[in-house]
Parts: structure tokens; sequence; C-alpha cells
């Protein structure tokens, strides 16, 4: 009798065992030795690294947010300095009664309005076609002086920009007011184009400054431009000026207070702060000694990581941290994680066992009574 209830005994651990073992029951995700058979020393492809100071300063890579030096070093235009599309108004002075250009009783004769074409000349009576673009208005009005001095004995010429000049730059996107900006004195940098479209309106510390200049565009964190100030470069004329959120997105699954897909609130997320994003660790289910961060990482990385020379292309790397280690916490709390990284919290071995049970039974109490049931002190 002893031997049947003991045998039935048996038979259930087993039966629970074989349906744990079987992935029967739903989970939501692989098992931490699953993960760890996914290894290129085992089954898989992946390389498995437990997270260490010397891992985590290997990874610590930011975004390359900048601007080059071509960017950097450009001058800032003067202010006065006349460019095509630019519209000029003179002014003619001549010291005889019947000139040129003045008319009958007049001493003075007004030429508004003249537009600088795109080849940046201009066109005046009788002084001719005249290069204006790359002048400012007063060596443009010695060289139109020079030109009538040939015509009418000793001009006075007056030349000035009219509001409207043909240095433009456009900022869209994340600005409070988008538009096309002229290039005047006091918004001749970045951050004063900025301030002069208003601003931003999405929040500062996810906003990236984009200028495109011809065929090059760079980029620039919003933040980092106004800590930095030989960030805050001299523009150019037709420069687009593109502010946008930052797009930089991760993911964290498993035994978490939510999983889901995480934009990045800072320009630096850590492991532990990106578990805190979700809540923490579930205290019921999570597996503390079980936190993997899933990546692809380029090849120059992986290597630095690895210790290794031989690698081609990006690798697959697993990292693993343990939070219950005495400088686990740490370790996660400096441990950076990149745009399209997987956060994955296993669950502790128990909860699968208990799901196994429940599987079977619908939950945990009814387990006494078949115990007693069976026979089994």
């Amino acid at each position: 009798m002893h031997k049947s209830r003991g045998a039935r005994a048996v038979a259930l651990c087993l039966a629970l065992t074989t349906i744990a073992s079987c992935g029967v029951v739903p989970r939501p995700g692989p098992t931490k030795s699953e993960i760890f058979a996914g290894s290129v020393l085992r089954e898989g492809d992946a390389f498995i690294v437990s997270v260490n100071d010397r891992v985590t300063r290997a990874t610590a890579v930011v975004p390359a947010l900048g601007f080059s030096h071509a960017f950097l070093n450009a001058g800032l235009l003067g202010a006065d300095t006349i460019r095509p599309g630019d519209t000029l108004g003179l002014i003619v002075y001549e010291n005889v009664e019947d000139g040129l250009l003045t008319n009958a009783g007049a001493s003075a004769s007004l030429i508004d309005e003249v537009q600088v074409d795109s080849a940046g000349f201009i066109f005046i009576p009788y002084a001719g076609r005249i290069r204006a673009a790359g002048n400012t208005p007063e060596a443009l009005r010695d060289i139109i002086t020079r030109r009538l001095d040939q015509q009418t004995p000793d001009p006075q010429v007056l030349v000035r920009r009219i509001a409207g000049d043909g240095a433009t730059v456009s900022v869209v996107g994340g600005a409070t007011a988008q538009g096309v900006y002229p290039i005047e004195r006091p918004t001749r940098t970045l951050t004063a184009m900025i301030a002069a479209a208003g601003g931003v309106a999405i929040p500062t510390e996810v906003a990236r400054v984009t200028v495109s200049r011809g065929h090059h565009t760079e980029t620039v964190l919003l933040e980092d431009l106004y800590r930095n100030p030989k960030l805050d470069i001299a523009l150019r004329d037709g420069d687009r000026i593109f502010i946008e959120e930052d797009s930089r997105a991760f993911t964290v699954l498993g035994a978490t207070g939510t999983q889901q897909r995480l934009e990045f609130e800072t320009d630096i997320v850590t492991a532990i702060e990106a578990l805190a994003q979700v809540g923490g660790l579930q205290p019921q289910l999570a597996n503390p000694t079980g936190v993997f961060i899933f990546r692809n990482e380029p090849e120059e990385i992986a290597e630095a990581v690895l210790g290794r020379d031989d690698l081609i292309g990006t690798q697959r790397v697993v990292y693993v941290l343990d939070l219950t280690e005495p400088n686990g916490m740490f370790q996660a709390r400096d441990f950076l994680i990149r745009a399209g990284d997987t956060v994955y919290v296993t669950e502790a071995p128990i909860v699968r066992w208990n799901r196994s049970v429940a599987a079977i039974f619908g939950s945990l109490t009814p387990i006494a009574s078949t115990a007693n049931t069976l026979g089994v002190n």
C-alpha cells in the first residue's frame, strides 16, 4: 500500500516535470538556461558576455553627434556683405546742372530697388554691369563712383541695402515658428537663428538640430549646442535647419512592470534606468540573476569586448547582468543602453514550476488535497 502511494507521488512529480520541460506551459520568453544555450560555445550564434567594469568601458559608446571642421571653421558672414538676391537702393549726386542721371533742376538721382542677379551683378546706367556680390555697400559705392567719374565730374554715390536680403536659411521641424529667415547681424549663428524662430517646441533634452549645407548634413544635440559655444556655427546662405525629437528607442520585455518599446528620454540611458522606466522587476516573477541585453554589436566593439581580432562584421552579443552580485547594481547603473537594444528579464525558476502545477490543477491550492488523495504524507 505504501509502495502504491509512493509510486503515485513519483508519477505526479514526473508529470509536472515533463510538462515543464516540454514547454507546454505558456511563458513570456526563454529561460536563462535557454539563452545560454544560444551561445556560440554551444549550439547558437550569439556571444554571451557577463557585464563587468571592462565590458562597461568597452561598450560605453554614445551617438557620435557634432559638426565637422568645415562647419566649425566657417567664419561669420559679414552683416553688410552683398549677396545674390539682395535688393539695393542707390542715390547719385552730380555736381552739374544737367547730369547724366538727374532730372532737370535736380542734383540727385534715386535709383531704387536694384536687384542683384543670380550671378551677383547689377546694372547702372552709364556705369555698366558691375559685380556687387561679395562687396560691402561701401566697396560697391567706390566702384560705382569710379565708373561714373569717367562720365560726370566728381559724382557722389550712396549705396544701401533694402530690407529682405538674399542670404536666408529655412528653419523647419520642431521650431516654434517655422519659416525662412534672413541672415542678419543678430542672426548669423545657429543658436541665434533658432531663437529668431521662437526656440523649439519639443522637449530640449531630446531635441536634435540638423544643418544641411549643400550636399552635407550634420547633426548635434540641442543641449550640447548650448553647453558648448564652439558648436554654435556660423550660418551660410541656403542652410536648412531641421529640429526634431530624438527617435532612438529600445525595448524592454520579460518579468518587468510592463513590456514596451521606449524612446530615449535623455541622451544617455543606463540599464538600471531602462528597468526603472518600466516599473522595475516584478518581485514575484523576476529572476534578478538573469537580466539580458540583446544587441547587434559593431565589429570593432565586439572585438574589444571579447578580446579578439578575428571577427568579421556585426556580431550578435547578449550581455548578462546579475543584480544579486555585490556590485551588480553598480554594473547595471554604468552599463549604457543603445538604440535598438532589447532588455529582457527572465522569470525565476519557481515561477515556471508554479505554472506547470497550475496547468494541471488550476491553482496551487489543490496540491495539498491531491497529495492527501494520493496518500502522500
